[in-house]
């Protein structure tokens, strides 16, 4: 018998187990509905198992005079629902069709009858579990809702078709994110949410601070408990002072060791209480304060403290010892901006390289967008196509494309250049000019209309950008790098790293920045410095890009901006 002849039944057995078995999830009891409707058969080779399912109810309806009902159930695995019969012989119809109704069933899949789109359906034998919902107070109807409404309803709306495609589209960019990062060698590292240090310095940072709370601490325990006043505290010096002249006496009388042990207790006791009321006479409310300014030496941290705007400084330390690294996490802006595109806390995706210039790194930023893009297509599509359905026809092509294609490369000098030729047909509301710093419309019309591709941007004038990016030989301008892509403009802002110490010791006064906070930066240039490269990446810009969704508020979990911290 041949190898070929032996090896077909075996792979006719494994396409029958395939095809003909569902798995519960490993740590809850139900099967995933993605597992059954995801299938390339739509499920129908599944029918006549016997399975558990768990979801909330898109829509119910009952049919039958109220003898069945036909519900849409939604578990969060997938954009589609699964088609799920119930009879009243099972379970009471009107407990199961309101919409956000949880039920948690058992039953068979079964054929539908032919004609319907669906290719597979659940006929509920029992019913596990179910969470009601009184339709007349759930704030959610079936009806079609805008997202500036479900902004007000944040806890509620991931259980939308919109929120739940766009929480599935950033759980699978943030582990492309991984994945990429991890397969080319670099370490995840964990920097600090809390920093000293500003690295934009824009100085629109949130402050961490206890003074606030303590001060109000203490003001209450003031009223309730005031402090002693300045006769109170010179009493209790006398006493101290009459305690010691009563030990010094004894002593000379020579008495007794247990007189005199007595009396010193007495005394030391005396000293105690003193020490008390006069640490307590100090305590003034309100903040405090020292030569006119706030002490922050009485702060938590002894010094001021903020919310991070950027992992990168940190994260340098440790590429400057581990070579690739790179940070994945929450940053903040204390900018008043109600834009589209601004929220006051946003993910950032920082890697660094050691042994890197700015060509490494603006390849490592195209490598990195092509593969989240290419991530999207090949493990999302069908979240994407409820984009491409929803919000804009042109998602998918966009994604393509930006896999495939090289991006172009121009210098700062170059853009504007073509900017000022183009602002000779056309009105840009930014001025163009050598210097400024490149606006979104003058982004966008690089990538949408005089490329139609992604376009990295580099060598900035060093006015505009952060003290750490390498001063060019020119004096002029920085190696920096912004990548730029449809939809959307800046993605990604990048550079090469000062390393030189004396260069960038300049920079940090040039920027009006302290020398203090950043001594420990300076480090790492005057102790075996080393040419570096990284970059920062707007984890929202990203799904912003790929979904087509036009406000920033909408693509994050819980959005944070002037105004509002719900939850």
């Amino acid at each position: 018998m041949s190898a070929d002849s032996t090896a077909a039944p075996v792979a006719e057995i494994a396409a029958v187990n395939l095809k003909d078995s569902v798995e519960e999830a490993l740590f809850s009891k139900r099967v995933l509905i993605r597992s059954i409707i995801g299938r390339p058969d739509g499920g129908e080779g599944l029918a006549g198992q016997i399975v558990r399912v768990g979801g909330w109810v898109k829509t119910g309806r009952e049919q039958g005079k109220g003898k069945f009902a036909f519900l849409e159930l939604n578990d969060g695995s997938c954009p589609a629902n699964l088609q799920v019969m119930v009879e009243d012989t099972v379970a009471s119809i009107g407990e199961l069709v309101a919409t956000g109704t949880c039920v948690h069933v058992e039953g068979e899949l079964k054929l539908p009858p032919e004609g319907v789109k669906q290719k597979i359906e659940l006929r509920v034998l029992k019913v596990l579990d179910v969470g009601n919902v009184d339709p007349a107070k759930y704030p959610l109807p079936k009806t079609r809702l805008t997202l500036e409404f479900l902004r007000d309803y944040v806890h509620l709306r991931p259980r939308t078709n919109t929120i739940s495609a766009v929480a599935r589209i950033r759980n699978s960019l943030a582990y492309a994110t991984h994945t990429f990062f991890q397969k080319h060698g670099f370490l995840y590292i964990h920097t600090p949410i809390i920093t000293t240090s500003d690295c934009e310095g824009a100085g629109e940072m949130f402050q961490v601070t206890t003074l606030i709370s303590d001060a109000e601490k203490l003001e209450k325990e003031l009223t309730k408990n005031p402090p002693p006043s300045e006769a109170e505290v010179e009493v209790a010096r006398l006493v101290v002072k009459e305690k010691g002249n009563a030990v010094a006496q004894l002593k000379s009388a020579k008495a007794s060791k247990e007189e005199i042990s007595a009396a010193v207790a007495e005394l030391t006791k005396a000293k105690e209480n003193v020490s008390k009321l006069e640490e307590r006479f100090k305590l003034k409310p309100g903040i405090p304060r020292k030569d006119g300014k706030i002490d922050y030496a009485q702060d938590f941290f002894a010094r001021q403290a903020f919310l991070t705007v950027s992992g990168q400084l940190q994260v340098e330390t440790f590429a400057c010892a581990l070579s690739s690294v790179y940070t994945f996490g929450p940053t903040f802006r204390a900018e008043h901006s109600h834009t589209s595109r601004h929220l006051a806390e946003f993910w950032m995706v920082e890697p660094e390289i050691a042994f890197a210039d700015i060509e490494d790194d603006m390849n490592c930023a195209e490598a990195y967008v092509k593969f989240l893009c290419q991530w999207l297509l090949d493990n999302c599509l069908d979240d994407m196509e409820f984009m491409v359905k929803t919000f804009d026809k042109g998602a998918i092509d966009r994604l393509r494309m930006v896999a495939s294609k090289d991006f172009v490369r121009i210098s700062y000098t170059e853009a504007v250049a073509i900017l000022e030729e183009a602002s000779k047909e056309r009105q840009f509301e930014n001025k163009v000019e050598w210097g400024i710093d490149l606006a979104s419309e003058h982004e966008r019309y690089l990538t949408e209309v005089k490329f139609k591709s992604p376009v990295i941007v580099y060598n900035y004038p060093k006015g505009i950008k952060a003290f750490y990016m390498k001063l060019n030989a020119d004096n002029k301008t920085v190696a920096a790098m912004d990548v730029l892509v449809p939809k959307v403009g800046e993605l990604i802002g990048g550079s090469q790293r000062e390393e030189r110490y004396e260069v960038i010791k300049e920079r940090i006064l040039e920027m009006g920045l302290p020398l203090e906070p950043y001594e420990w930066y300076l480090d790492l240039r005057r102790y075996g410095t080393v040419k570096h490269s990284g970059f920062g990446l707007g984890f929202e810009r990203m799904i912003l890009f790929a979904t087509g969704i036009d406000n920033i508020r909408d693509v994050i979990p819980f959005p944070r901006y002037p105004g509002r911290a719900d939850l």
